[in-house]
């Protein structure tokens, strides 16, 4: 397996300040299941975007709200299961149908910041008084992938971001990113193959800017439409690390997987 680790400094990825501990010291078997916190829904209308639904752990806390959009010609559902768990795992989880099936990355990402904006100006049901507003991260998938890391380059509060197998025409805003990115392949992907989007993706992200490129080893385009491993327990721990600042994450993003076929990173983080 090839593994590459940069040789940045720690101090560049201390963004402890927002640290947060929700949820027990984890283990790798944790993290690949269901987390520690029951987790109630609610639809939203779309405001700039298709629809919504929300998680929201039912513990009372304050959490992160991380919003998530789909690939080309997908429907909302087809990031329920991952990002349910996330929830899960104490997050606040808005999940979006996009205004049309056929919008392009841009579009995703201009939908994913409406999704925030809508969602965490919720007064009413189970996510009300939940959210840290402070803290706002985007991820999503294929052309959602694209979006996310879009958004993230546009809109440097964020605190995370996280891209499966993503797809974009377009590396420019990821030029000037400083949102921590994740970006997760699959080496099997014939829609948006490693070399030609994720691997240029990273490379355009800075060498300042957290980053990291785990490819999943015989995974094709569709890994993330279910809480498929490494993708899940990565995303989980990637957003522990920069959404909730928490440290105890670190050790789950040093690419230490035998399913992986690859692992680049700027870390340790």
């Amino acid at each position: 397996m090839k593994h590459t680790l940069g040789a940045i400094s720690l101090s560049l990825f201390a963004l402890t300040a927002h640290a947060v501990q929700n949820g027990p010291a984890p283990t790798l078997d944790a993290l690949k299941a269901d987390g520690p916190y029951a987790v109630t829904s609610q639809t939203i209308k779309g405001n700039g975007f298709g629809a919504g639904t929300v998680y929201s752990p039912n513990t009372p806390g304050k959490y992160a709200v991380v919003a998530v959009c789909p690939g080309f010609v997908s429907a909302e559902s087809s990031m329920t299961a991952i990002s349910k768990r996330l929830a899960t795992h104490g997050f606040v989880v808005v999940t979006i149908a996009t205004n049309t099936l056929f919008d392009f990355p841009s579009s995703r990402a201009t939908q994913l910041l409406a999704a925030l904006k809508t969602t965490t100006a919720l007064t009413t049901g189970p996510v009300a008084g939940k959210m840290d507003t402070s803290r706002q991260g985007v991820s999503g998938w294929s052309m959602g992938g694209g979006g996310t890391l879009e958004a993230a380059g546009s809109t440097p509060g964020l605190v995370s971001a996280v891209a499966y197998a993503p797809w974009d025409t377009s590396t420019t805003k990821m030029k000037v990113n400083k949102v921590p990115a994740a970006i997760i392949g699959g080496s099997s992907d014939v829609v948006a193959p490693v070399a030609s989007h994720s691997q240029k993706f990273y490379d355009a992200i800075p060498a300042t800017t957290p980053k990291m490129l785990p490819v999943i080893n015989g995974a094709d385009h569709f890994f993330p439409t279910k809480a498929s491993e490494p993708a899940s327990y990565s995303n989980i721990a990637w957003t522990k690390r920069f959404a909730d600042g928490d440290t105890r994450y670190s050790p789950f993003l040093n690419g230490q997987d035998a399913a992986l076929s690859s692992f680049t990173s700027n870390g340790p983080f």
